[in-house]
């Protein structure tokens, strides 16, 4: 599944893009650079099982053991000391990356309750595009009886093009719905 995605970057999506904006060297054509997935669990202050279930569920959908992310700094208004963990993360590089790309594309937006399409101003000016998922269980990987809690997740697609009109035709061309 992952190599079908990449071998449709190299063997349409890049020479179509190179055309598209004019670009002779192969190297210049945008290509993804990595995906990063964050789940923050603030609910983790109060009970540490919650980063378990957040580290299981993360570790299904992406296929590789999450780093658990802990606080900087102590913050008495919320409870939290300093070194506590808050959340987990996992950074998709390489095969890992086409793949979760292309099941997020094909299987999980299309099971996500009245799913219009992506906001195609979510770029942050250099070419990388940021999104977020109320719930972990759009994803198959999720079996929804053995879930804790539902937990929402910031998935950010880094990718190398200089500009967002690169990087959202890039996006668009590997099957990504924006909106409009």
């Amino acid at each position: 599944m992952a190599a079908r995605l990449r071998e449709r970057y190299v063997k349409d999506i890049r020479p179509k893009l190179a055309e598209k904006f004019g670009l002779a060297n192969k190297l210049a054509v945008p290509k993804l650079d990595k995906i990063v997935i964050n789940m923050g669990v603030g609910e983790a202050v109060n009970d540490r099982k919650f980063i378990d279930g957040a580290v299981n569920d993360l570790t299904a959908i992406s296929g590789q053991k999450p780093q658990v992310v802990r606080s900087n700094k102590a913050i008495a208004t919320f409870k939290l000391r300093e070194g506590m963990p808050i959340g987990v993360k996992v950074t998709l590089r390489r095969e890992r990356m086409y793949e979760f790309l292309d099941r997020l594309i094909n299987m999980a937006l299309p099971r996500v309750r009245d799913f219009r399409g992506l906001n195609g101003k979510s770029f942050d000016g250099r070419g990388n595009f940021a999104m977020g998922l109320k719930e972990q269980i759009v994803f198959q990987e999720i079996d929804y009886d053995k879930v804790d809690q539902v937990r929402g997740m910031d998935i950010i697609i880094c990718t190398t093009a200089t500009n967002d009109e690169h990087a959202k035709e890039l996006l668009a061309s590997f099957g990504m719905p924006f909106r409009n």
